[in-house]
């Protein structure tokens, strides 16, 4: 990640001039983008790094923006905090355009991925500094800072330089400088990132906490669908500066809107299907794996769409062969040959081929006498309420 400029680090602790009471009667927070469009100097007409995008959140939601590198996200965030100006389109918070407001005078606050803390200062003062800008009272700030670090379990740490401080404390350090400010909403741009795995998933249970606690419309900036998925009352999926879905986490991840959102989002078998019947009262039949299937459908697939039937590893289940099937050649219908075995404890994966491709199949718990072996022959089902019928429309090589 590049380097902050001086004015974003300033920014990144002085945001928030007109700030609301956490308790206010009136909810606030409300960010609607309306036509928002980013184009950066040197690229196409046709091409966009936002385009056009539309979205509402609602006052004390959690919403993150997930996509792979490139795909809009950051600079979403960035025309939301006023760090880039939109090329066209709107951001609204509550019912005021705040385009042309700089940064320092939106009431947000950015938690930025390089934590962006002064090592000259301490922990107090580096949480006191958007305050001390303000020209806030030295009695009221005292109070302000000691309560903000109370929450983020930061007191005993208040003397220290940040260098004597963890990864973790540091961003707790970064999350409390935001706080202290009383923001309408949070920014966070990848915040987690130079955490290492267990340390993220410790911080992100406490920023949720803490969102919750505090009701603060939040919006998330991430590539890693972990975090998306158990932060979030619902998901921005993006995609080439366009929204492919949005939804609670359990819907973009059952329910996905397309092939790239199933593929982006955790790990999906994708099988080759054929509409034998229906779409009727959101069910399709489909013909896969040998067997005619009654599956829930995306709403755009018709009697005449190419079709593809996905499945996630943890809903395949699989049964032993006949012993007899066993002495067959060819893996035909829904039959597969194990090609591989992972035993990793609290599951095994198999990678299984048939007719259809290979499939991966997850299974939890097992015991050590049913777990197969390579070139075992098994049967492979797919429930009719796991699985999910996509059009192959859009599909990307």
């Amino acid at each position: 990640m590049a380097a902050l400029t001086s004015a974003e680090n300033t920014a990144a602790i002085s945001l928030g001039d007109d700030l609301a009471e956490f308790s206010s009667e009136e909810p606030t927070g409300r960010i609607t983008l309306v036509g928002l469009t980013k184009r950066y100097p040197g690229q196409a007409d046709d091409v966009a790094a936002v385009d056009s995008i539309d979205l509402e959140i609602g006052a004390g939601e959690f919403v993150t923006l997930l996509g792979p590198s490139g795909c809009g996200k950051t600079s979403t965030l960035r025309m939301i905090a006023g760090f880039e100006e939109p090329t066209a389109g709107t951001v609204q918070l509550d019912d005021a355009v705040v385009n042309h407001m700089p940064p320092n005078k939106r009431p947000m606050s950015m938690v930025f991925q390089s934590y962006a803390l002064f090592p000259h200062l301490s922990v107090r003062d580096n949480v006191a500094y958007g305050l001390k800008l303000k020209h806030t009272p030295t009695a009221r700030l005292s109070e302000e800072v000691d309560t903000v670090l109370a929450i983020m379990n930061l007191t005993q740490y208040a003397d220290r330089a940040p260098h004597q401080l963890s990864g973790g404390q540091q961003q707790r350090v970064a999350l409390a400088r935001a706080l202290v400010m009383r923001p309408k909403v949070l920014l966070f741009d990848e915040p987690l990132s130079n955490l290492d795995a267990k340390l993220r998933v410790q911080m992100r249970n406490e920023i949720r906490r803490l969102q919750r606690r505090l009701g603060i419309t939040s919006i998330f900036v991430t590539h890693d669908q972990d975090e998306a998925m158990t932060l979030s009352d619902r998901v921005v999926v993006m995609n080439r500066g366009h929204i492919e879905q949005i939804a609670a986490p359990e819907v973009v991840y059952r329910r996905p809107a397309s092939v790239f959102v199933a593929d982006f989002i955790g790990r999906a078998n994708f099988l080759d299907a054929g509409v034998v019947g229906g779409p009727s009262d959101g069910m399709v039949r489909v013909h896969a794996l040998g067997r005619r299937i009654d599956v829930p459908c995306h709403p755009d697939v018709t009697a005449d769409s190419e079709v593809l039937l996905m499945v996630r590893p943890e809903s395949v289940r699989l049964e032993r062969a006949d012993p007899a099937a066993d002495a067959a050649v060819d893996v035909r219908d829904d039959h597969g040959r194990v090609l591989s075995v992972m035993f990793h404890g609290d599951t095994v994966e198999y990678d299984i081929e048939t007719d259809a491709g290979t499939i991966v199949a997850s299974v939890s718990d097992p015991t050590v006498d049913s777990i197969f072996k390579p070139m075992d022959l098994v049967r492979v089902i797919v429930p009719s309420d796991r699985g999910w019928v996509l059009s192959r429309e859009g599909l990307s090589d």
